[in-house]
Formats: structure tokens, sequence, C-alpha cells
């Protein structure tokens, strides 16, 4: 039982650093604010939420209920803040006059 623990963190874990490496690099390659900020919305959420489950299969396993708990906490509340964030700071760049990209566009 002990290795499959073992294995579901570690594969759990993985595919969290996965999607956080993976926004980090839409960030990066991506032509404008928009799509960069859509690419680090998504993974991040999704990357943390895996870490985090990674983090909670091990503390289940080992007998620690209250920080399992709170990791779920931490979990929702990713859920719930990183889309409100990243649709705020949409909101308001969109509402400066950040303008999109367009195909045709120089490459920033």
């Amino acid at each position: 039982m002990d290795s499959v623990v073992n294995a579901l963190t570690t594969a759990f874990l993985i595919l969290g650093v996965f999607f956080m490496l993976t926004g980090a690099i839409g960030l990066l390659r991506f032509p404008d604010f928009y799509t960069r900020l859509h690419a680090t919305g998504k993974c991040d959420t999704l990357g943390e939420v895996l870490i985090l489950l990674g983090c909670m299969i091990y503390t289940a396993y080992h007998g620690m209920p209250f920080v399992v708990f709170k990791l779920l906490c931490i979990i929702i509340f990713f859920f719930i803040a990183n889309p409100t964030g990243t649709h705020a700071i949409v909101r308001a760049a969109y509402k400066t006059g950040v303008k999109p990209w367009r195909v045709g566009d120089e490459r920033r």
C-alpha cells in the first residue's frame, strides 16, 4: 500500500509541475497580454491544485486529517481566487485600453 500512495503522490506532483511549467512557457511564448494571462491563469490553477492533491494523499496516508482539511480549504480558495483575480486583471487591462493581439501584428 505504501508504494501505491507514493506512486499516486509522485504522479500528482509531476502533473502539477508539468502544468506550472506549461503556464510559464505560455507566459514567455504568447504574443500579447490577454493570451499570456490566459495561459498562466489556467495552468497555474490546475498545477497548484494537482500539487496540493498530491500533498493531501501523502498526508492522509500518514494520518494527519487536520492537515488534509487545511489543504482542501486551500484548494477551494485557489479555485475561487485564481479565476476571479485573473478576470479582474483582464477587465482592468481592457478598460485601460490594452489592445489585444491581431493576426498580422508584428511580434512584440
